[in-house]
């Protein structure tokens, strides 16, 4: 996988501006009235221009892919779950238990999960490659298990950098790794998921930095924290701004290192990786919002890529979608990530290319057009 993060930077492209004026042109001509099926026919456009064809191709299958990794911030208390959760929680996708499961099986979405930082082992296949070709192969229930572990989990970003520059970039490459892998056999539309016991605190961190916002702003309830524990979270955050601040480098990665997760970097991998492959890629809760902001920041053209699938209830959520200039699709009031808003999202990605490509034009169906005489 090494390597794999550079390559999809170098291969991320413009979306092809031909094909999605083609499509807004196209859309004037369907048995409606003008603009009268409103996100729809933006959302159109913008597959037009991720895949170069006008209408563009329904995008499926889809994958969910679910990184997980724990969190050495978790020692401050931010969370009321304990780690082991984590594992827990990994096991329960595995058997295809989780609500994720759930909703991927009613969309006819594939699920991966991927351990690239969990605390305790978890057993899973070899490779990441030989899981996603066989996402079987390891588990009854057929979701895939990769085993990608950079580390046992992040150091405490409120005392210390979270990783090294290097853990975060195999944490990026497994990401884009996982990317790739996914589209060449075949999948069509990539959706973000993620699993961490504590990690709403370093996304908080992360929206907070890259955003130039406080931690009072981007702070939020996570898991249903009280308000003691509310401001003890804003407390650390706050903190590891404040080192983070002190630290002599501050370009992009070394921020991401400083507070991030390992299954954020991945994500952000996974972001830029599905866009280097021109697929789209929805952008779960504010775990994914905060991997979508550290993915602009490295290659500003995979945005163009993105998707925002929901509004979660957490602050940094909106603030993230507002710096990235993504407006959700959906606004559910859910805050329990996995990659379950971006999910339910997916039906109406797939319906907008559907209406592109099915509906009829006045001229094909015989339908006046408006204002026309005879």
């Amino acid at each position: 996988m090494a390597g794999s993060f550079d390559d999809a930077m170098a291969r991320v492209a413009p979306l092809d501006q031909k094909a999605a004026a083609d499509a807004a042109v196209h859309h004037d001509r369907l048995t409606k009235p003008r603009g009268s099926l409103g996100r729809l026919e933006s959302l159109a456009v913008q597959l037009a221009g991720i895949s170069g064809t006008c209408p563009p191709g329904v995008p499926e299958p889809a994958a969910v892919a679910v990184f997980a990794g724990d969190h050495g911030v978790l020692a401050e208390g931010v969370s009321p779950w304990p780690q082991e959760v984590t594992a827990q929680m990994v096991a329960n996708f595995c058997s295809g238990g989780a609500a994720i499961n759930v909703l991927a099986r009613h969309l006819g979405a594939e699920v991966v999960v991927v351990d690239v930082g969990v605390a305790a082992e978890v057993p899973g296949p070899a490779s990441p490659a030989a899981a996603v070709a066989d996402p079987g192969a390891s588990t009854p229930a057929g979701t895939g298990l990769i085993s990608a572990k950079v580390r046992r989990g992040t150091r405490n970003l409120m005392v210390e950098p979270a990783m090294t520059r290097d853990e975060a970039v195999q944490a990026l490459d497994v990401g884009a790794s996982v990317a790739g892998d996914l589209v060449a056999k075949g999948v069509r539309a990539l959706v973000t998921g993620d699993m961490g016991i504590g990690n709403t605190t370093p996304s908080a961190a992360l929206i907070a930095a890259f955003c130039g916002r406080s931690a009072g702003e981007v702070a939020g309830r996570g898991t249903g924290i009280g308000d003691a524990e509310l401001q003890r979270k804003i407390a650390v955050i706050d903190a590891a701004l404040t080192r983070a601040r002190n630290d002599p480098a501050s370009d992009p990665l070394s921020t991401l290192a400083s507070l991030g997760g390992l299954e954020i970097a991945a994500l952000a991998g996974f972001i830029v990786g599905g866009a280097a492959a021109r697929v789209p890629v929805l952008i779960d809760g504010v775990i994914a919002a905060a991997a979508a902001v550290v993915a602009g920041s490295l290659a500003p053209g995979c945005v163009d890529y993105c998707v925002a699938g929901h509004r979660s209830t957490e602050p940094g959520s909106s603030i993230a979608l507002e710096h990235l200039g993504l407006e959700p699709l959906l606004d559910l009031e859910l805050r329990l990530g996995e990659g379950t808003g971006a999910c339910l999202a997916l039906g109406v990605l797939q319906a907008a290319a559907k209406i592109s490509a099915e509906m009829a034009t006045f001229d094909s169906a015989g339908v006046t057009e408006k204002g026309a005489s005879g």
